[in-house]
């Protein structure tokens, strides 16, 4: 299929620049897998669309502040550090990490460059090791001893809001630009899909016979990547880590021997369900990396039912909603979402697909 199949015209101001004021108060529009028109609700209403026996899955992950704003050492230039993935290296102490980063301005900071980072108290050092396409690097971080290098980096580190978020960071996105329920830290971006949900909501949810497993994906900054190629064959998803523990998979293994609807909250979700291995029947749990790519022509094994925000035009979280639910499916919902003004994006509001 062609990049161009999956572009769509969206007005600049339904792209959220805020959340609501509060979580649960977004509108959610519904959406049958096999067409039909949409409708119009609330994410309130989510209960009306689950009932006993459905199994909900959600993406634990939580995201770190990985944006760190420093200076060039001696000169005292401004740069910027996006850290993106920490790198498994030899030594075992915590005040010093190597991870994979974008930075800025790339074409300047080459290999050996000194930065720090500091406020608060806190000072973090770093160096770049190797220079990488698309302003990326490999930086060594150090602390002078005093704290780890995680530590530091919660002190002194920005939320990563998206690129389309055209405003600075805030205090209250570190608790907005979380999910209620994230536990394990680990991800450059939130898994956006559960930016709705609030624990009275879940557990109206649990009330109503609805089972809730979790599992994790660290959501990498290839969720941005932009698909370069014009055969979308050609593009190529980059790896994120994943656990679906033993508890997680038996109940999908439940679910489905049942014929029950696995809805996973989020294209993370789905990407980490649709990795795992079935096994005479048996949902098998993993820990490792997926690279898979999800496009129309996929086969769903598990994921029967999704929650989703809605995503960038010509990008590869449409082309998994598309595989999903049907291209010309998707594109119409999303030609109606823009016609009766929802919000769009990390901040925006939901879909159900089911």
């Amino acid at each position: 299929m062609n990049l161009a199949d999956f572009d769509f015209e969206l007005p600049e101001e339904l792209i959220a620049q805020e959340p609501p004021p509060e979580r649960g108060e977004s509108r959610l529009l519904k959406l049958s897998r096999t067409a039909g028109p949409c409708e119009d609700a609330a994410f309130a209403d989510l209960e009306r669309y689950l009932g006993r026996g459905d199994l909900l899955v959600l993406n634990n992950t939580r995201v770190f502040p990985a944006r760190l704003l420093g200076r060039r050492d001696p000169t005292g230039a401004v740069v910027e550090c996006l850290l993106i993935g920490k790198l498994a290296t030899s030594s075992s102490q915590l005040t010093s990490e190597e991870w994979r980063a974008l930075m800025h301005p790339g074409q300047k900071l080459k290999v050996g460059e000194r930065v720090v980072f500091e406020g608060a108290g806190v000072t973090l050092h770093g160096q770049v090791l190797d220079r990488h396409f698309f302003g990326q690097r490999t930086i060594r971080l150090w602390t002078d001893g005093q704290m780890d290098v995680q530590t530091a980096v919660e002190c002194l580190g920005h939320m990563p809001l998206p690129p389309y978020i055209k405003r600075g960071d805030r205090p209250a996105d570190r608790e907005r630009y979380q999910t209620v329920y994230a536990r394990d830290r680990g991800s450059v971006a939130a898994p956006t899909a559960g930016l709705h949900f609030t624990d009275p909501m879940l557990n109206a949810l649990r009330t109503r016979g609805v089972e809730v497993a979790e599992i994790t994906l660290h959501v990498g900054y290839g969720t941005f990547k932009p698909v370069r190629a014009e055969r979308i064959e050609d593009h190529v998803v980059d790896a994120e880590a994943f656990t679906v523990n033993a508890a997680a998979a038996a109940a999908l293994t439940a679910a489905l021997n049942a014929g029950r609807r696995v809805v996973a909250v989020g294209t993370t979700t789905t990407r980490a369900l649709e990795s795992l291995t079935i096994d005479e029947g048996r949902v098998l749990p993993a820990t490792g990396q997926t690279d898979l790519f999800i496009m129309p022509g996929h086969e769903f094994r598990i994921v029967s039912g999704m929650i989703t925000n809605f995503h960038l035009p010509r990008s590869s979280l449409l082309m998994l909603v598309a595989a999903f639910a049907g291209r010309e499916n998707v594109l119409a919902a999303y030609r109606h979402a823009i016609a009766a003004r929802y919000r769009f994006y990390s901040y925006g509001d939901a879909m159900l697909i089911v």
